[in-house]
C-alpha cells in the first residue's frame, strides 16, 4: 500500500499534467484537509518530491491568502538539459541531490529504471566510503561522466 506522501505526490502530478500552463496553485490547508493530514506533511511532500533537480520550481506565499505554486520546468532540447544538469552537479554533489537528478532523468525517459538503479548504486555512500567532502567530489565526477555518456549517446542533438 502506498503511503500518504506518495498519494499526495501523485495527486499533484496529475493536476500538473492536466494544467495547460504547466503550473498549479494550491492552498496548503485545503490539500491537508482533503488528505486528512497536517499541513507540514504537504510541506514535506513538496520539498522532497518537487525540487529543482527533479524539474520543478516551487513558490510559496504564507499567510491568510497564501498559496503554493508548482511549475514543471520544461527544457527545450537535450543540450539545454545537459548544461543545466552539469551546472546543478558542479564540483560536489550530495547523494540525495544526485538521486533526484537520476529520478528526473528516468521520469523524463532519458534512462531506464534499470539504468537509474545501477547509477544510484554507483554513487551511493556505501560504495564511495570516503570522507564526505571527498565522497561528494568523487560522486560529482562520476555523475558528470555518466550524464555526459547519456547525452552523447542518447537524447536528441537540439
Amino acid at each position: 500500500m502506498r503511503n500518504i506522501s506518495d498519494i499526495i505526490e501523485q495527486h499533484l502530478k496529475s493536476i500538473l499534467q492536466q494544467s495547460r500552463s504547466g503550473t498549479i496553485e494550491i492552498q496548503r490547508s485545503e490539500l491537508a484537509d482533503r488528505f486528512q493530514c497536517v499541513p507540514s506533511q504537504i510541506n514535506y511532500v513538496i520539498s522532497t518530491r518537487f525540487s529543482a533537480e527533479k524539474g520543478y520550481v516551487v513558490e510559496s506565499k504564507r499567510g491568510g491568502g497564501g498559496y503554493i505554486r508548482i511549475r514543471k520546468i520544461e527544457i527545450s532540447g537535450s543540450k539545454n538539459l545537459y548544461h543545466l544538469l552539469m551546472e546543478m552537479i558542479g564540483e560536489t554533489i550530495s547523494q540525495s541531490t544526485a538521486e533526484n537528478i537520476l529520478a528526473r532523468l528516468e521520469e523524463d525517459g532519458f534512462i531506464s529504471l534499470r539504468e537509474a538503479l545501477i547509477m544510484k548504486a554507483a554513487i551511493s555512500r556505501d560504495v564511495l566510503s570516503f570522507e564526505f567532502h571527498i565522497r561528494d567530489q568523487i560522486r560529482a565526477a562520476i555523475m558528470r561522466a555518466m550524464i555526459t555518456q547519456i547525452f552523447m549517446h542518447g537524447g536528441d542533438s537540439s
